[in-house]
């Protein structure tokens, strides 16, 4: 489905930027698609379907998920992959879930909002979504084999 876009712009751009005008469109959506010519490679919009929605929530919920099973692991010997997440653990666990949370918030929201775009023209951005959150069940799931082996080693 391609539309065609009729340029009726006359060149210069009278809308203020405030920070009301960002918060009202937050609290009202109504850009589904994009309007101009130039908006057919790279839309911006600020509704996002529901098969964009249910990635991003499955990811910060395998997040969490993540985190204590890491936490658990971590009680039981493990030791952190992550150079970066490491530095968190031994000093404060609350420090080391709101980093993990936060970044990965932003990384989640950086890929909703690209989510209508391709990359290359022809990669949907919304891929991603779906690529990130197939690493996140494999993650999760390799943690919880984890889990069983050091339940398996423990004695009775």
């Amino acid at each position: 489905m391609h539309r065609e876009f009729t340029e009726r712009r006359s060149g210069v751009d009278r809308r203020s930027r405030s920070l009301a005008a960002y918060w009202h469109g937050a609290l009202k959506p109504r850009r589904r698609a994009g309007r101009r010519a130039a908006d057919a490679t790279y839309p911006i919009i600020d509704w996002h379907s529901p098969r964009v929605l249910v990635p991003a929530l499955a990811i910060l919920l395998l997040c969490v998920t993540d985190g204590v099973l890491t936490i658990v692991l971590l009680a039981n010997g493990a030791v952190e992959a992550n150079p970066f997440m490491a530095r968190f653990v031994p000093n404060s666990l609350g420090w080391f879930a709101a980093v993990k949370l936060v970044l990965t918030g932003i990384g989640v929201a950086a890929l909703v909002a690209c989510s209508r775009m391709r990359l290359f023209r022809a990669i949907p951005g919304e891929l991603f979504l779906w690529l990130i959150l197939a690493g996140y069940v494999v993650l999760v799931g390799y943690e919880l084999g984890m889990l069983e082996t050091l339940q398996a080693q423990m004695p009775v």
